[in-house]
């Protein structure tokens, strides 16, 4: 049996030498330490020997299992070094490297973060909520009828099991007012849903971000101030803002917000809408909390919302809607701060 293992290792360590790729390695592997490999074949003899031979043998039985797992171990280094050193053969290491290309943030990522750094300074809490919505969040709690344009299906994307895509984050204030009693500051950034026709000044999923303060004694001065505040400080201290009259369901009295700033044209732009929280509105938020938190005539508040996208878009320049979802590096590429 000695002969036989010194035959086996002479075998061994020549077919691996043999060996060229790491196929037949896997073969000189199989073959030789396998379940069935000829070494494992030989250590079943073992069982025959005089219990005077069986030291002896399964020593050497031993040491060849051990050599030529460490020539298998070794040659397949070498094979994987000679072809890490072709993979490079062709690599001119003398050659410039490329630069590497920094990255930024999406503008509207840029405008979220800045438009909730100035907000979190008046007092105001990031509030969040669910894209899929129900028809009470959406629309009944904000005191919309069921006639309202808005809730046509050919302008709002129904779910089969009758949910729906959010067609703006208030009903993210809903819910809050639901689970917590005033007072309440918040903003709710998000994506909102709705069926528009995709041209160079509208998306069938924009960002929104609105507004809600509800406590006793706020005002529409509050209202006025808040707003006069955030758009300073986005647009600069010389930006002019007026309020026009409008109607909003779930606000009342209700307007529209325009500025008007040299660096964007010297034009009047309507940007937002906003109003005082409708005495409705309350009554609806507490028949679902079950009490009389939102009283109104112990608490009033006010609401707002505008799109980030048009922001954007006034912000930065750009002439076509589309450009934001379209994730044109070359157009992404020039903008690192808002």
């Amino acid at each position: 049996m000695e002969t036989q293992i010194e035959s086996l290792r002479i075998e061994a360590l020549s077919a691996l030498a043999g060996a060229s790729d790491a196929a037949s390695l896997k073969e000189v592997r199989v073959n030789f330490l396998g379940k069935t490999g000829s070494i494992s074949l030989l250590s079943e003899g073992m069982r025959h020997l005089s219990k005077e031979d069986r030291p002896l043998i399964g020593k050497l039985l031993n040491e060849l299992r051990t050599a030529v797992t460490a020539a298998l171990n070794e040659k397949e280094g070498a094979l994987a070094a000679a072809s890490d050193a072709a993979a490079f053969a062709f690599i001119d290491a003398t050659l410039p490297g490329t630069k590497p290309e920094a990255g930024s943030l999406h503008p509207l990522t840029l405008l979220v973060d800045r438009a909730v750094q100035i907000f979190r300074r008046l007092g105001f809490a990031i509030a969040d909520g669910p894209d899929i919505e129900t028809e009470w969040h959406c629309f009944d709690a904000l005191n919309t009828p069921a006639d309202h344009p808005a809730r046509n299906e050919q302008d709002t994307f129904y779910l089969p099991d009758g949910h729906l895509l959010r067609t703006h984050t208030s009903s993210i204030q809903i819910r809050t007012m639901v689970q917590q009693p005033p007072p309440i500051r918040i903003i709710a950034p998000g994506a909102a849903y709705r069926r528009d026709e995709v041209d160079a000044t509208h998306l069938a999923q924009f960002t929104q971000m609105e507004g809600l303060y509800v406590a006793p004694k706020v005002s529409l001065a509050d209202l006025k101030g808040t707003i006069e505040f955030f758009f300073h400080e986005l647009f600069g201290p010389g930006t002019e803002i007026r309020f026009r009259p409008h109607f909003f369901p779930f606000t009342e009295p209700s307007y529209e917000i325009d500025i008007r700033t040299e660096a964007l044209g010297g034009k009047w732009m309507e940007l937002a809408g906003c109003g005082m929280v409708d005495p409705a509105v309350f009554a609806e938020v507490n028949k679902a909390r079950g009490d009389d938190a939102y009283d109104p005539e112990k608490i009033s508040g006010f609401a707002f919302g505008f799109g980030l996208d048009r922001l954007a878009m006034n912000l930065t320049g750009i002439s076509d809607i589309r450009m934001l979802t379209q994730n044109d590096l070359r157009f992404l590429s020039r903008f690192n701060s808002l």
